[in-house]
């Protein structure tokens, strides 16, 4: 699936207010949608910080199981970053903002796996 096919579905998530799939190493935002009421790509830029730092992390503390997401939670909306680990996109991950109020989370994130095992470049 392109990146432009795999951020719709991402903004057809229930409850999405922005995607972005970025570069974990550079921060640089390869595709964005949706507006969530801040520069998305700020944030997405910032969250590779975080990205990187959990991977380091794990390998400090000698886990070599992949990363599937990262959580946080915000009074009015859930941030999830799904980490890629696919042949093509390894080195990418997922940023998504959801509104509190109108995503069911355990759904989203079921979707946001899915559509980020079927991402490619």
């Amino acid at each position: 699936m392109s990146v432009d096919q795999s951020l719709q579905q991402l903004l057809d998530i229930d409850g999405a207010m922005g995607a972005a799939i970025i570069d974990s190493e550079s921060g640089m935002t390869l595709a964005q949608g949706g507006d969530p009421g801040f520069d998305l790509g700020v944030a997405a830029a910032g969250s590779s910080n975080v990205v990187r730092a959990q991977l380091a992390t794990m390998h400090d503390i000698g886990k070599s199981e992949a990363i599937d997401d990262i959580m946080i939670t915000l009074d009015n909306q859930y941030h999830l970053i799904n980490v890629l680990n696919g042949e093509s996109t390894s080195g990418l991950f997922v940023y998504l903002v959801l509104n509190r109020t109108g995503a069911n989370l355990a759904l989203a994130r079921f979707r946001l796996a899915s559509v980020a095992k079927a991402i490619s470049l």
